[in-house]
């Protein structure tokens, strides 16, 4: 759905610090599973290098057509599969729509029957331009739990990607006749964050380039997460536009994080005229194959702090028993609490006191 996630941190001491790069950085691998699911619109970041994600759903939908005086019973299954190739910032995806539809002709008393793939395709994803990339810009206000939490016109910024693939149509397909076996398609995605709950995503997409019937869309869609993690909720609204369909749908839906690799969830939507009237609603899932491993960086190629600064005196210490395994949910970044805030303010006081001491003075 395009949530920010904050990292996993095994201790409190390395997560007040964590929360100065959190809430400014978003980078492209998480701890925590980040689905495209409940909607349709796909998140400008990707999944991270060597991260596997598999995105499933089963779904009905009926239609009914009122000048051509049909009626449609369809169902059928949505998978997503999610690859982060080479680098953090690219993404392999192959989407895919199978689905059976029965239809009844009124006027003639006539059933028909189409199995196929409504939608088919493979594409690359790239990360051209990162807001949160600048650390020292997205800075929490140590002074204001308020101003890290209310809408900030800076915050419309967004990231953007570009997606290049291209659509596959195979044998005799009911859903597109005569239509070319591949073409090509393009898209741009871009995610802002409005609030630390609040996330907005857009795709504007031109597909079936160079067909009869090429078709031109664009997704609006807006997550909203609850204080409790776990759950979240998203609005989406699509257009499509194209000689052989065009519509106005919109959707809505809720997501469960079960834990870091698992989210499961469900949402309804409906289109806005009648040829034909859409009525649709689906379940699914989200499940994350973790191969990710962080790179090793010379220390001489590091800057200063950038792995959490000095060794505390408690930071290799055990956990307790009911402290070593989460539920993924505390790995959502909603920004820092009031508490959190005091804390790091206290901690910055404490960093300018160290800096101000002669580096030659002896203390005795």
């Amino acid at each position: 759905m395009g949530l920010p996630f904050s990292i996993k941190k095994s201790s409190n001491q390395l997560l007040l610090l964590l929360l100065f790069v959190v809430f400014s950085a978003t980078g492209q691998y998480t701890d925590v599973i980040n689905s495209n699911r409940p909607g349709l619109s796909v998140s400008a970041y990707a999944v991270g290098r060597n991260v596997v994600q598999l995105e499933m759903g089963l779904f009905y939908e009926q239609q009914d057509h009122g000048p051509l005086n049909t009626q449609s019973d369809i169902w059928g299954s949505d998978i997503s599969l999610r690859y982060g190739l080479l680098f953090e910032r690219l993404e392999l995806n192959y989407e895919g729509t199978f689905q059976h539809q029965d239809i009844l002709f009124n006027n003639f008393d006539i059933n028909e029957t189409r199995t196929n793939f409504q939608r088919n395709r493979l594409g690359l994803k790239f990360l051209i331009y990162d807001p949160f990339k600048n650390p020292q810009r997205n800075k929490p206000n140590l002074y204001s739990w308020r101003a890290n939490n209310k809408f900030q016109f800076k915050n419309l910024l967004p990231a953007v990607s570009l997606y290049a693939g291209a659509n596959f149509v195979l044998g005799d397909n009911p859903f597109y006749p005569g239509e070319a076996q591949i073409s090509p398609r393009a898209m741009i995605a871009t995610q802002s964050r409005l609030t630390p709950r609040m996330v907005l995503i857009t795709n504007t997409a031109y597909d079936r380039i160079g067909t009869e019937f090429p078709e031109l869309s664009y997704l609006i869609s807006i997550s909203h997460a609850f204080r409790n993690p776990k759950w979240s909720v998203f609005v989406e609204h699509q257009g499509i536009q194209s000689d052989r369909y065009s519509d106005l749908l919109l959707r809505s839906g809720i997501a469960y994080l079960m834990n870091e690799r698992i989210q499961v969830d469900m949402n309804l939507g409906a289109s806005f005229k009648n040829t034909p009237s859409r009525i649709f609603v689906s379940i699914g899932g989200s499940y994350r194959f973790d191969f990710h491993k962080d790179k090793v960086v010379p220390i001489e190629d590091q800057e200063a702090d950038e792995n959490g600064g000095e060794i505390k005196k408690d930071a290799m210490k055990k956990k307790k028993k009911g402290e070593r395994k989460g539920s993924g949910a505390e790995d959502v970044d909603l920004g820092p609490s009031k508490k959190q805030l005091k804390k790091l303010k206290k901690a910055e006081k404490n960093k300018k006191k160290d800096k101000k001491k002669d580096p030659g003075e002896i203390d005795f």
